[in-house]
């Protein structure tokens, strides 16, 4: 695959400069989304509230994808991060609500934390852009 057929996109992160990585990756058919977790900028949105925390990371995921074009119909894959398993229903309800006519395969994990502790949930999505 050619450097051409690869196109990335910033979401204005700050972390996306200072660790040098790009919001969405296209290459080829398919769309990679990094980690988002609710910050937009330095504001964290749905402080304390998984649920909330959930939907502003997937809206800002799926904005990543809108710049290439694509929308919810095109998901094929989730991951949801969270610090707490006490937040699974939250962050299911919040979940299904986006994705339930969508349906894409979906891996949820606990992991440890998160670089700022406020941070409940970090998600990724892939996306196919092909016929």
């Amino acid at each position: 695959m050619t450097s051409e057929a690869v196109r990335r996109v910033q979401s204005g992160s700050p972390w996306e400069e200072s660790f040098g990585f790009a919001r969405a990756v296209a290459a080829g058919d398919h769309v990679v989304v990094a980690g988002t977790t609710a910050f937009k900028g330095d504001v964290l949105y749905g402080d304390g509230d998984p649920y909330e925390q959930t939907k502003v990371a997937f809206t800002t995921a799926l904005e990543a994808i809108g710049e290439f074009g694509l929308g919810i119909e095109s998901v094929t894959r989730t991951r949801v991060h969270l610090a707490h398993s006490r937040d699974v229903d939250a962050v299911g309800r919040a979940h299904k609500e986006l994705f339930d006519a969508v349906r894409p395969v979906t891996t949820l994990l606990v992991v440890q934390g998160f670089m700022d502790s406020r941070v409940l949930v970090s998600v990724e999505l892939e996306a196919f852009r092909g016929q």
